[in-house]
């Protein structure tokens, strides 16, 4: 059974922490144009993000999201710190996190990949490319790689 086989049951729970306002208006509006039922949450800064991820592995907020998609730039606690605290807890260091930065810098990709992320998508310009971006995402995150429970 591949992990969307278990979808089929609940949709899948995707987690954006992304401190934008904008990007964070057009990644739900790709999700929806996507018309692929995910449970979108949003935290708007590193902190916020790490808490509802402990909250969801310690059974206070439901399960745990079945993907991270993470900015790098945050307030509070940088992308970088949540990326490598959520790696290093073996409660959640199995969820898959795609670094999603507007940085096309080669030490923020080295530093990321470093620290375990899963991939690293450089934001796209245009609601056109984010659309397929997150179509590639969800296509391959959500419907046809097996993931651990």
């Amino acid at each position: 059974m591949n992990r969307g086989d278990a979808f089929a049951y609940r949709a899948p729970s995707v987690l954006l922490i992304e401190d934008n306002p904008g990007d964070v208006r057009l990644l739900t509006e790709a999700f929806h144009e996507l018309k692929f039922k995910v449970k979108f949450e949003v935290a708007r800064d590193g902190a916020e993000g790490l808490d509802f991820v402990r909250r969801s592995t310690e059974g206070q907020s439901g399960s745990h999201p079945d993907l991270i998609l993470l900015d790098l730039n945050l307030p509070k606690i940088s992308g970088h710190e949540v990326l490598a605290q959520l790696k290093k807890d073996p409660r959640t260091l199995r969820i898959p996190i795609i670094v999603l930065s507007s940085s096309r810098a080669e030490s923020d990709i080295s530093r990321a990949y470093a620290s375990h992320a899963n991939a690293y998508l450089k934001k796209p310009s245009t609601l056109e490319d984010l659309i397929s971006a997150v179509e590639r995402i969800q296509k391959f995150w959500l419907e046809t790689a097996t993931l651990p429970n």
